[in-house]
């Protein structure tokens, strides 16, 4: 499920490969919201995230440097982000490292805000 203002952000988006990388972006997001709140086991989540975030660690390098500048004028925790919040969830290897992961899931809305930002700036372009 796609976060409703990217969602809105993202209509007038004409750039397909951002476009892509949000929807995997929220794929992953989503994995990782439901095991957090244990709305999804791991079982439930293993095949999805597996999808995603294989996909997310391919890509990943081609929109780093581009996120780098928003993700670092966000807060996670109520400090401004000293972490790319997109590589911290793409170092774990199993949905089991959100279980607990407070952390973490103060990170996801650094990520959503940079990722709204980009979609914001760039896309437009093609």
């Amino acid at each position: 499920m796609t976060n409703p203002f990217t969602f809105f952000l993202r209509q007038w988006n004409r750039n397909p490969d951002l476009d892509e990388f949000v929807a995997y972006w929220d794929g992953l997001e989503q994995v990782m919201v439901g095991v957090y709140r244990k709305k999804m086991t791991l079982a439930e989540a293993e095949p999805e995230f597996r999808r995603v975030w294989s996909w997310l660690q391919r890509e990943y390098d081609a929109w780093r440097e581009a996120l780098r500048p928003y993700w670092q004028q966000t807060k996670a925790g109520g400090a401004p982000t000293q972490v790319d919040p997109f590589q911290m969830f793409l170092d774990m290897q199993s949905p089991q490292e959100i279980v607990g992961n407070w952390r973490a899931m103060q990170h996801l809305p650094a990520a959503r805000e940079a990722l709204n930002h980009l979609v914001l700036t760039q896309g437009g372009s093609g």
